[in-house]
């Protein structure tokens, strides 16, 4: 079992920066393969950023050179630097891990950028 625990979501003007932190349980997070997604009203579940167990990373093309995906194995802990923001990145934002066929998610984190 593992469990997800976003924060760092709010309310921020365009061109702002937000950090977002997923808190993971599990004494092998050092393993997981961490994703942020994203969820506006109306459209569909998106990944938005993705980091391997060695560091790689992807991003979708609507955020790359904004979005910056990290992660503190020490401290079980994945990040979501997001620069430059723009009212289309509204979304409630979710980390996610598979692990042994498991998908699990957490309970999202609400960005909203003003214009």
């Amino acid at each position: 079992q593992v469990q997800l625990v976003e924060s760092g979501g709010g309310l921020v003007q365009t061109g702002g920066s937000l950090r977002l932190s997923c808190a993971a349980s599990g004494s092998i997070f050092s393993l997981y393969t961490m994703g942020w997604y994203r969820q506006a009203p109306g459209k569909q579940r998106e990944l938005v950023a993705q980091i391997s167990s060695g560091g790689s990373t992807n991003y979708a093309d609507s955020v790359k050179g904004r979005f910056t995906i990290s992660r503190d194995n020490a401290k079980n802990t994945v990040y979501l630097q997001m620069n430059s923001l723009k009212p289309e990145d509204t979304a409630v934002y979710y980390c996610r891990t598979v692990l042994i066929g498991y998908d699990y998610w957490g309970q999202g984190t609400q960005v909203t950028v003003s214009s």
